[in-house]
């Protein structure tokens, strides 16, 4: 019987990431074809790992008004407690209520990728959120308080060198995801 290592287990399984997105990369040559494959990899991993209750999807996410962000690469929602709005042939759309996090998934990154990806989050966080008071058999519990979503990119490497820009240079923190 061998050894276990926590440690060389999640070393495969980031083997295994990075190398079905090296796969995705170089074995494609359209854009779109290489972004719908890298997406396909976040998302799967997402929902291999993720508990039941969330889902991961590409989706738009729409809010009470009836107003839809950008559409997003991937998106992390409560299923359990939120349906779907709609899901027809891959698009899906989500309600604000129920999106606990989005990610744009891009083959590289750079500045530029930083500041499209800001306004993708962007377009979800600005949608209209709401929670109502939950009525059960002992009486009512009140609305629960909406959570930050947290807003990120997926990506396989860095175009910056150093990996993260020059640290000698203050960030430009006025946005942030």
């Amino acid at each position: 019987m061998s050894d276990w290592s926590l440690a060389r287990v999640l070393e495969n399984l980031h083997s295994d990431i990075q190398n079905r997105l090296f796969v995705a990369r170089s074995s494609f040559a359209h854009p779109g074809t290489k972004g719908d494959a890298s997406e396909s990899i976040w998302i799967e991993v997402l929902r291999k790992y993720l508990p039941q209750r969330y889902q991961a999807e590409n989706a738009h996410v729409v809010d009470s008004r009836g107003v839809f962000s950008q559409q997003i690469d991937v998106v992390v929602f409560d299923r359990q407690y939120s349906p779907f709005i709609f899901n027809f042939q891959g698009q899906v759309i989500v309600p604000a209520e129920s999106v606990y996090a989005v990610f744009e998934a891009k083959q590289t990154i750079d500045a530029a990728m930083v500041k499209y990806a800001q306004e993708k989050v962007s377009s979800v966080r600005k949608l209209q959120r709401t929670s109502l008071p939950i009525p059960h058999a002992g009486g009512v519990y009140p609305a629960k308080p909406l959570i930050p979503i947290l807003g990120g990119i997926l990506t396989f490497e860095s175009e910056w060198n150093p990996p993260l820009g020059d640290v000698s240079r203050p960030m430009d923190t006025s946005t942030s995801m």
